[in-house]
């Protein structure tokens, strides 16, 4: 990508939408916006001519979609659910949960999808398979103790036409 192409453009926001909304806190950040659909969280962040909206539905297993817009027209999107794979006790759930915002922060931006291949240190490792590039991507993420896989999402998207 070339420095200001459109794609790094995008990427740029992209990253900077994920530092500021779920990787940020969650339903709790600051750019939590009041839900357009019911039983939903609603995260947005926007830049000049760009809007970033991360909309999703549950908690401990969850689905949603990512949209960003150029000028109000959807331009990029990605899909994901996933969640919680084993009964954990909720210090856990909380320690896992500040795992996974730390690896979405980290995100590069090369894969400016979710977080790097991996992040963290044993006990607890997430880990990221990506495929694809900002056009056409898909991935399955992870994290793990051990051997033992606590948390699974996958992921597809890319560029709008």
């Amino acid at each position: 990508m070339e420095a200001g192409s459109p794609d790094t453009r995008l990427v740029e926001f992209l990253i900077a939408a994920k530092h500021r909304t779920y990787a940020a806190g969650g339903s709790d950040s600051v750019y939590a916006v009041p839900a357009l659909l019911p039983g939903s969280h609603q995260l947005e962040y926007a830049s000049a001519d760009l809007l970033y909206r991360d909309v999703y539905f549950g908690e401990a297993h969850f689905a949603g979609q990512e949209v960003v817009y150029m000028n109000a027209i959807p331009v990029w999107s990605m899909c994901y659910a996933g969640g919680w794979t084993a009964t954990l006790e909720p210090a856990e759930i909380e320690r896992l949960a500040g795992i996974l915002q730390a690896a979405l922060r980290a995100v590069p931006a090369e894969l400016p999808f979710r977080g790097p291949p991996t992040f963290g240190e044993s006990p607890y490792v997430y880990v990221n398979h990506p495929q694809g590039d900002l056009r056409r991507f898909e991935g399955v993420e992870t994290i793990q103790r051990g051997r033992a896989v606590l948390y699974r999402l996958v992921y597809t998207g890319g560029r709008l036409d």
